[in-house]
């Protein structure tokens, strides 16, 4: 099949492509090469996707609409996944209007032309930060995500909010897909794995917020993108919604999903890093700090409706998936075993 994908130098777009590729599939990819983190790693990602033929990389911001609506009509896309954002929850606090700009304008402008042009399924990357203050655990798609912490988790429900109306609209088949705390190889190196690793193996404190007391549900990077391919033809109908059994988020007005991917099995912020310490064979110094503003203690997804749709639950052990991480960061910036 034909896929548009947004974001693919990112961390999660690559990933997701080069498996896409690996199917036999032909992938257009957008992304801005933004300045967020190192432009060179994301460089490298297209790079590596630009070997296959069937991959061809688009450089462009969502905000241009002119150039936008060029590439998805060259695209002819049977399916468009869009996982370009601005990113970070902290950065939030900092730079509040590049989530303005990219999250809701960008996102606003692609779903003008998915409108137009009407891909057999539409793709949303959402988060579990949109669960906010929600003490429910685990999160479950049908739990109210009325309560946003930051201005990030706040734009992707909008995200979310204004796909849904698109879908009612338009009849556009939508899937939004809220991630948990996803970390694997090529990961981004403003994420925490990678501050952890470089800090470590430079003999320097790593910060641990909230003195530690944390627990996020890590999700390794390979099951999300299985997760992502097999949904990819669970396409949302209105018929659904008359057969919804309360586990699915189906919605009563729109062939419209959300569908959480995360382990389902939380893990306490220190033995993540005693995994990453285990795997380097080096103790980390710790700075143990305060909780930050729009922090939350800990997520937890249910993973129940994805296994009913699906069939898959994630479950790569957590020693494993840092264990490849930490190779891949090793072997990329040239260390030695």
């Amino acid at each position: 099949m034909r896929f548009l994908l947004t974001g693919t130098a990112g961390f999660i777009g690559y990933h997701l492509a080069k498996r896409l590729l690996v199917d036999g599939h032909v992938v257009q990819g957008i992304d801005g090469l933004t300045s967020y983190y190192d432009v060179e790693l994301k460089k490298k990602r297209h790079a590596l996707l630009a070997q296959s033929n069937r991959f061809t990389a688009h450089t462009l911001m969502l905000e241009d609409e002119v150039r936008l609506a060029s590439v998805v009509a060259e695209a002819n896309a049977d399916i468009i996944i869009h996982l370009a954002a601005q990113a970070g929850v902290r950065y939030s606090l900092e730079n509040p209007r590049a989530y303005v700009n990219s999250n809701l304008i960008g996102t606003f402008n692609l779903l003008e032309l998915v409108r137009k042009h009407k891909p057999r399924h539409f793709l949303l990357a959402s988060t579990s930060s949109v669960y906010g203050a929600n003490r429910d655990m685990p999160f479950r798609e049908t739990d109210r995500t009325d309560h946003p912490m930051t201005l990030y988790a706040a734009s992707k429900k909008s995200c979310e909010l204004m796909a849904h109306s698109y879908s009612h609209l338009f009849d556009i088949p939508t899937t939004a897909i809220r991630f948990f705390t996803i970390y694997g190889p090529w990961g981004r190196p403003d994420m925490a794995p990678s501050k952890f690793v470089d800090a470590i193996l430079s003999d320097r404190p790593i910060d641990i917020y909230g003195e530690g007391k944390m627990s996020r549900d890590f999700t390794y990077v390979d099951d999300l993108v299985e997760a992502m391919v097999r949904l990819t033809s669970v396409t949302p109908s209105r018929e659904m919604a008359k057969e919804s059994d309360g586990l699915d988020s189906i919605s009563p007005v729109a062939p419209y999903r959300v569908v959480n991917v995360g382990r389902g099995t939380p893990v306490d912020l220190l033995d993540f890093i005693a995994a990453i310490e285990k795997k380097l064979g080096k103790q980390a110094k710790r700075n143990l700090l305060p909780m930050q503003p729009g922090d939350v203690p800990d997520t937890f997804a249910s993973a129940d409706l994805l296994e009913c749709l699906t069939g898959f639950r994630p479950a790569t052990p957590i020693e494993t998936g840092v264990g490849a991480f930490v190779s891949w960061y090793k072997e990329y910036y040239g260390m030695k075993d």
